[in-house]
C-alpha cells in the first residue's frame, strides 16, 4: 500500500505514518476547535452561526496567518474519524447553519469517511474553507460531499506567494481550483432566510503594499469567471502576527487608501455582488480562541 501523501499541490510524497509533511501533520486528524462561529460572511454565519471545525496544520502556512498557532505550530488535539463524525452531528444539533471545514485538505480522506458515516443524518450544507491552494484532483473528490466552497484567492503575483507562503505556483494552482469549484456548484442557492446552501465565495484579503496585486486579481476574476456563479468577499482584516515582522513591508495594517483602491476597482469592473468588510475588522477579534471547545 502506498502511504505517500500528495493531497495538496506540494505533492511532498511524505509517508505521514512515519513523519510529518510540509503541512506539519501526521496521519491522525488533529482539531483545535469545533464550535458555532459568527465571523464568517453573513450568508454563512446566518443567525445561529457556522458549525466551524478548525483543523491543525496547513498546506500554505502563510507568515501572516491569524491562525498561526494551529496552522504552523501544530496546536490541536488528535481525534478519531468516529469522533469527527459525532462532532458534525453535535454542531447540527446546536443549530449550526452548516458544517464549516477549515483547512481540511491534509486530512481529506478521513474527513470524507466521517461525512459518509453521517450522510443519512446530516441535513445542513458542508463548507470547504481553504486557502485556494488545492489540486484540482482533490477538489474533484469532494463532489457530492461539499455544497459550498470558501476559497481564498491570495495572490496574483507568484513572487509574493513564494515570499509569504512558500508557493511559487500559487496563481496557476488557485485559479484552476476555483474554476473547478464553480463548475461543481454551478451557481448560488439560498434558503428562505438568505442563508447560502450551495455556491462559491471567493475571499481576497488586501495585504499591505500589495493593492496592485489585489487589483490584478479582480481583473482576472472579471475576465475569466462567469458572473452570477460566485460571490466575492473583499477583506480588510489584515493584522500583523508573530511572523509578519520578518517582512517589514507587511508588519503593519493596511491603509484606508489601499483598501478603498481595491474596492473602487471592484465597483469599476461591475463586481458588485460582493461583501465589503468594514475597516474596523483589522483587529485580533477575528482570531478564534483555540481552546478545544467542542472536541
Amino acid at each position: 500500500m502506498n502511504n505517500n501523501c500528495n493531497n495538496c499541490p506540494r505533492e511532498c510524497g511524505i509517508d505521514r505514518e512515519a513523519s510529518l509533511g510540509f503541512c506539519g501533520c501526521g496521519k491522525k486528524i488533529k482539531v483545535a476547535r469545533a464550535a458555532l462561529h459568527f465571523w464568517e460572511e453573513p450568508c454563512i454565519s446566518g443567525i445561529n452561526g457556522s458549525g466551524t471545525v478548525f483543523f491543525s496544520g496547513c498546506t500554505l502556512r502563510c507568515c501572516y496567518c491569524q491562525n498561526y498557532l494551529i496552522s504552523s505550530e501544530g496546536f490541536g488535539k488528535e481525534i478519531s474519524v468516529e469522533r469527527l463524525s459525532e462532532i458534525f452531528l453535535e454542531l447540527q444539533t446546536k443549530g449550526a447553519h452548516n458544517i464549516n471545514l477549515v483547512t481540511a485538505t491534509q486530512y481529506i480522506s478521513d474527513v470524507l469517511r466521517a461525512l459518509d458515516m453521517v450522510k443519512t443524518k446530516l441535513q445542513i450544507p458542508v463548507v470547504y474553507n481553504c486557502g485556494g491552494y488545492e489540486r484540482v484532483e482533490t477538489i474533484r473528490t469532494l463532489k457530492g460531499y461539499v455544497d459550498i466552497y470558501l476559497p481564498d484567492f491570495k495572490y496574483n503575483s507568484n513572487d509574493l506567494a513564494k515570499k509569504y507562503s512558500g508557493a511559487d505556483n500559487y496563481f496557476e494552482i488557485a485559479t484552476e481550483a476555483i474554476k473547478e469549484m464553480i463548475d461543481q456548484t454551478d451557481g448560488m442557492v439560498y434558503d428562505k432566510n438568505n442563508t447560502l446552501q450551495k455556491g462559491v465565495i471567493i475571499r481576497h484579503m488586501v495585504l499591505p503594499g500589495a493593492r496592485n496585486d489585489s487589483i490584478a486579481i479582480l481583473n482576472w476574476i472579471n475576465e475569466f469567471l462567469p458572473r452570477g456563479k460566485y460571490l466575492l468577499s473583499l477583506m480588510s482584516q489584515y493584522t500583523p502576527t508573530i511572523k509578519s515582522c520578518e517582512h517589514k513591508e507587511i508588519n503593519r495594517k493596511i491603509t484606508t487608501f489601499e483598501y478603498n483602491s481595491v474596492v473602487n476597482e471592484a465597483i469599476r469592473l461591475g463586481l458588485t455582488n460582493c461583501f465589503i468588510q468594514q475597516r474596523s475588522s483589522a483587529n485580533i477579534d477575528y482570531t478564534p480562541l483555540f481552546d478545544f471547545e467542542g472536541i
